[in-house]
């Protein structure tokens, strides 16, 4: 194959896939609508897993990278309920396979991994047109164009590549989370800093629960979740941040002040996140030189199986298309075959983790999740 690969979407999954296919000499560009690498934040904290993500970066070769970005003591796990009661509390004892990493850091390793040229900045994508014998023309919003032999959309959620394989769309959960930080949170927050402990923090309720992390450096990211309509939140507006926190602050009313700390204390605005996903079985026919990965494939709620499944969705399609560089369709359809099932079944886990957190039974279900998995650890 001396034509290159096409990628829309330089997050995670598109990165990889083109690291991989740079480490077999299989010429890829990327086209990414950012203006440049620090364009904007790039999220939070990622537990990267033994079983997908960390298979990805090895075939990237670059595991031993990803090690120096390891945050200490960032697997541990602290349950609360609502007045601040502890749980459950599992202290990270660096034997778990999930360590976590700075979703920005882990970016800048796989992008430092690739020729400049690789990257075109900027190109954010308004339309595919098909041109026959599987071939695409893709129109960017500055006006230019750009002809593939061989598309991959990982262009995420809201996907342009999505509609030339595929009608289903994202549809809304009922829930959204809420985004703030706290900054130097040991000393200005000590509160909250306390509650949340060294890892990751969820305290919720039916309906309701207030997720955090902590990060490199004393930040504590939080995720203030509420299961309410799309019109609920349309009511809000989050460009008045003061009436934003106090009308998002007034659904945990009665909870720990040192749990709504993370809500009313925040140095950021607020930003809302409001979850979609596509059907947990989505797949589609093979249409000849184009495929997708990570969430453009399976958007599914956040569970800390997104970032793992695109990073291994690029790592096998582009060992997929190493091994038949010159049968690309079978190539592709053999990346599917393992596709389709493996991520059908993390979106059913994804909605059933949804349920434990913010179902009829929490914490209670979560309690009871987390117990059960520590017991199957030590029985291995």
């Amino acid at each position: 194959m001396t034509s290159p690969v096409t990628i829309v979407g330089a997050g995670l999954g598109g990165l990889t896939l083109a690291r991989v296919l740079h480490l077999q000499g299989i010429p890829a560009t990327v086209y990414e609508a950012e203006s440049s690498p620090m364009a904007r934040a790039q999220g939070g904290m990622l537990d990267i897993h033994d079983d997908s993500g960390q298979l990805a970066l090895k075939a990237a070769g670059l595991f031993d990278e990803f090690l120096g970005l390891i945050h200490p003591g960032g697997q541990a796990s602290r349950l609360l309920d609502r007045n601040g009661k502890v749980l459950l509390d599992e202290p990270d004892d660096g034997t778990g396979g999930r360590p976590e990493v700075h979703r920005g850091a882990l970016r800048r390793i796989l992008l430092d991994s690739l020729p400049a040229e690789t990257i075109r900045w900027g190109k954010k994508l308004a339309n595919v047109v098909a041109r026959g014998n599987g071939r695409h023309e893709l129109i960017f919003a500055d006006g230019s164009s750009a002809s593939t032999e061989l598309l991959v959309g990982a262009d995420g959620a809201w996907s342009k590549v999505r509609p030339l394989l595929s009608v289903a769309a994202p549809e809304y959960v009922g829930t959204s989370f809420i985004e703030t930080y706290l900054r130097d949170a040991d000393a200005r927050h000590s509160a909250a800093a306390a509650a949340v402990g060294g890892g990751a923090l969820f305290a919720n309720a039916p309906g309701k629960g207030i997720f955090a992390h902590r990060e490199p450096d004393g930040v504590l990211h939080a995720y203030l979740a509420l299961n309410r309509s799309a019109e609920w939140f349309a009511a809000i507006d989050f460009s008045d941040a003061p009436a934003a926190i106090a009308r998002i602050a007034a659904e945990f009313d009665g909870w720990a002040a040192a749990l709504t700390a993370l809500i009313t204390d925040a140095d950021t605005p607020p930003v809302l996140r409001m979850l979609h996903t596509l059907p947990s079985d989505h797949r589609w026919d093979r249409v000849a030189r184009v495929t997708l990965l990570g969430d453009a494939a399976h958007l599914m709620p956040p569970a800390g199986d997104g970032a793992n499944l695109a990073m291994l969705d690029g790592a096998e399609l582009g060992a997929a298309i190493a091994a038949r560089p010159d049968d690309i369709e079978t190539a592709l359809a053999t990346y599917e075959a393992t596709l389709f099932p493996r991520s059908h079944s993390a979106a059913v886990g994804a909605h059933e983790m949804l349920e434990l957190c913010l179902g009829e039974r929490a914490p209670d279900s979560l309690v009871e999740f987390f117990t059960g998995m520590r017991e199957m650890a030590r029985d291995l």
